[in-house]
């Protein structure tokens, strides 16, 4: 929306135009989050109806760095079709013991509480989409 303002400034007529912005903003359902503890495990990745890619990491890991905002592009790209829950392993080495993870980073899918893909190290993008996909297709 527009409103002029219009001033007299001695004999001549000044007008300035001043914008009115309007911010809009949606909820948008969060597919990415960070695992909090062994009931949130529980919960949010064993008893999801969907496919949960669980990412092991480590705050002090460079790939695991690099590996993040792929990982979660994709998963963004998807929908709502897939979740992924980022598991700290210095936060939560029971779960990382449980599955046996030995280096990181460690990607795994998950549904129905059962591990049905696994994949380790670093992957480029093109690699990690294709991994998702199949995953996701084979476990609809």
């Amino acid at each position: 929306m527009l409103r002029s303002i219009v001033q007299k400034a001695g004999q001549s007529l000044t007008t300035t135009r001043l914008a009115t912005r309007h911010f809009g903003s949606t909820t948008v359902k969060n597919e990415i989050f960070k695992v909090q503890s062994i009931e949130d495990f529980e919960n949010k990745v064993k008893k999801s109806d969907k496919v949960v890619i669980v990412d092991f990491f480590a705050t002090w890991c460079n790939p695991c760095k690099m590996l993040t905002p792929r990982i979660e592009s994709i998963v963004g790209e998807k929908a709502g079709a897939v979740k992924l829950a980022k598991v700290d392993i210095d936060e939560h080495s029971e779960l990382a013991l449980d599955y046996d993870v030995a280096a990181v980073p460690v990607l795994m899918a998950m549904k129905g509480g059962k591990v049905v893909n696994r994949m380790v190290g670093l992957q480029d993008t093109d690699k990690l989409r294709a991994w998702i996909e199949k995953t996701v297709e084979e476990n609809k």
